[in-house]
């Protein structure tokens, strides 16, 4: 399948999480990040590790970069951030519109959070989550418990969570976490020379099904970050 080509009837959203735009051979290159991202196909991407580390965090994938290839991007940081906690997301489809945004304080040692954005798509109104858990599995499942907590406080809206989940069993801990959400199979994408571990992953709500999903590894995925990006191409059910 070429990766580009999108069903008309589906919409394809790519999660990666871009280590601040550092490589594999440690060098800061955003030109790459965005080379990865034009190559995906997605309509819409969420992001992690998509500030600098040092307050206050300015964007490690410059805004203007992404607005010079006709990305727009969710206003969820400040100082110049692109995202919060490092989470960001960003658009570039013009049957899209946003409708709401906001960001949800998740428990743990480290700070960790999760953002979210509503859209107009062509398949109806869409709730995005992004999200990076934590190291740590206790803490893990005590995010996913909370994330669940505040997702069914929400108007009820076709809704995906996506980002990376630091999950490495391969047994359904965090699905057990978040009944309500569907976890589509984990695919191996870290780290990016040689994928082992599945950290990036999606959950759908029930109304939404995946049609297709992959992890992307064409190059310069393989160096550009530490991860590999993940994709999934949904249709309303």
């Amino acid at each position: 399948m070429n990766i580009t080509q999108v069903d008309p009837a589906h919409l394809r959203v790519a999660s990666y999480n871009i280590q601040k735009c550092i490589g594999m051979d440690m060098r800061r290159r955003p030109d790459r990040i965005l080379r990865v991202l034009d190559a995906l196909g997605a309509s819409i991407v969420v992001l992690q590790e998509a500030d600098k580390r040092i307050a206050p965090r300015p964007a490690a994938l410059p805004h203007f970069t992404l607005q010079e290839s006709d990305w727009k991007i969710a206003d969820l940081g400040g100082a110049g951030s692109l995202g919060w906690h490092g989470n960001a997301m960003i658009w570039r489809d013009p049957n899209i519109e946003l409708r709401a945004k906001g960001h949800i304080s998740l428990p743990g040692l480290e700070p960790r959070g999760a953002v979210w954005v509503e859209f107009d798509t062509l398949l109806g109104p869409l709730r995005v989550f992004g999200l990076h858990l934590g190291l740590l599995g206790y803490y893990r499942r005590q995010q996913v418990l909370q994330l669940a907590a505040e997702s069914a406080k929400m108007t009820d809206m076709a809704s995906i969570w996506a980002g990376d989940f630091n999950e490495w069993s391969k047994l359904p801990v965090l699905e057990q976490c978040a009944p309500d959400m569907s976890f589509l199979p984990p695919k191996p994408s870290f780290p990016a020379p040689r994928p082992m571990g599945a950290l990036d992953r999606f959950a759908l709500n029930y109304q939404l099904q995946a049609a297709e999903h992959g992890v992307f590894a064409q190059s310069p995925a393989q160096m550009a970050s530490d991860h590999l990006p993940i994709w999934m191409d949904v249709a309303v059910v």
